[in-house]
């Protein structure tokens, strides 16, 4: 049995994890926690993040790549759009940015963050970090287009006051999104699957499907715990979403900063998963597994909330400022220049990462 399938079945703790934190979800629900149920909630909300890791990481050694990257990033954007909607009911009026600044704390965490860190590991392992540019350009290329629409264009428009889109601007918006991420997905797993599998410094595909997979009944289980794992984040993260929230205020830190922990919380099992792939020699895999999240993110995120619009009392607010778009420029700029030539050196890893910094301490000092 290969090394990566003997670790999927060996971890006994990611059974028992998922069911007792759902327990815990049950007795802590809608109750104001003091401050030692706060810390057992936060260490069981951990745990069943690192459980839903692996138990996505079977599912997807089943399944095979690039079906496996679609598993977990369609997973966590799950848990990121339950929250997101679940604190706007609870306030829609204090919350009315909470969407857009964790849609893009999640855009520049992926495309940044996770990327930058993914690359420099390729490329101290192996002296070139390689994917395959048509694949990976594709993906960068819908994600920039995404946050172009959905977040830069509310910005500018005029029908409606401050960066909010009118109703039919926002369904435009929430169509294309969907339709953008369902036309990525037929590419990425139908038309052009080989376009997403890693690549050899030689350009040679690598298809794992050979490798032993985990039987099915093993596969079935581990869907269904990644279900109980996913219930279990979205709820426990609710329940300590208060904390999260007065230790922001606390701080003297901005309100977006809450968006940033939701999106740093919801992407620590595709950071975990990406870092993994990348010390395995899979840098396609792991920048699959970035932009598909980004992707993801914006692609299902931007229409559940359009959605939740309709009986939210609240605005939403969906526009960035000027600090954020250029960000997002410099993130395009860069993110092209990296990806045209399919290998990329320790230096293109510090440039991403230094992106990632500048945005962390501007939503930490606007």
């Amino acid at each position: 049995m290969s090394r990566v399938a003997s670790r999927l079945h060996l971890d006994r703790w990611t059974a028992v994890v998922p069911p007792l934190a759902l327990v815990l979800l049950a007795f802590t629900w809608g109750r104001d926690l003091p401050g030692y149920l706060v810390a057992i909630v936060a260490f069981f909300l951990t745990a069943a993040v690192l459980a839903a890791v692996h138990h996505a990481e079977v599912v997807a050694h089943r399944v095979g790549e690039p079906y496996g990257s679609l598993v977990l990033a369609v997973a966590v954007t799950v848990i990121e759009v339950a929250l997101i909607v679940t604190l706007m009911t609870d306030n829609a009026e204090k919350n009315a940015t909470l969407a857009r600044d964790t849609v893009f704390a999640a855009v520049m965490i992926t495309t940044n963050g996770i990327v930058g860190i993914c690359l420099l590991l390729g490329a101290i392992r192996r002296r070139l970090a390689v994917f395959n540019a048509e694949g990976t350009g594709a993906a960068f290329g819908t994600v920039a287009t995404l946050a172009g629409l959905s977040l830069v264009l509310p910005t500018f428009t005029t029908s409606e006051p401050g960066p909010q889109f009118s109703a039919t601007q926002l369904v435009f918006a929430a169509i294309a999104s969907v339709v953008l991420y369902g036309l990525f997905v037929t590419t990425q797993t139908v038309r052009h699957r080989d376009y997403f599998l890693p690549v050899t410094l030689g350009g040679d595909i690598v298809d794992d499907d050979h490798a032993e997979r985990p039987a099915a009944r093993t596969a079935r289980t581990s869907l269904a715990l990644l279900g109980l794992a996913l219930v279990s984040v979205v709820g426990l993260a609710k329940g300590v979403s208060p904390t999260i929230e007065r230790g922001v205020a606390d701080a003297g830190l901005p309100a977006s900063v809450v968006g940033v922990v939701i999106a740093l919380l919801v992407l620590l099992p595709e950071t975990i998963a990406a870092v993994r792939a990348a010390l395995r020699d899979r840098v396609q895999t792991s920048l699959n597994l970035a932009l598909g999240s980004a992707m993801a993110s914006i692609g299902l995120t931007i229409p559940a909330v359009a959605l939740a619009s309709v009986w939210l009392s609240g605005p939403l607010v969906l526009g960035l400022g000027a600090s954020h778009m250029t960000l997002l420029a410099m993130t395009v700029a860069v993110g092209i220049l990296t990806i045209v030539p399919g290998r990329a050196t320790v230096l293109h890893g510090g440039v991403h990462i230094a992106l990632f910094a500048a945005y962390v301490v501007l939503a930490l000092s606007p």
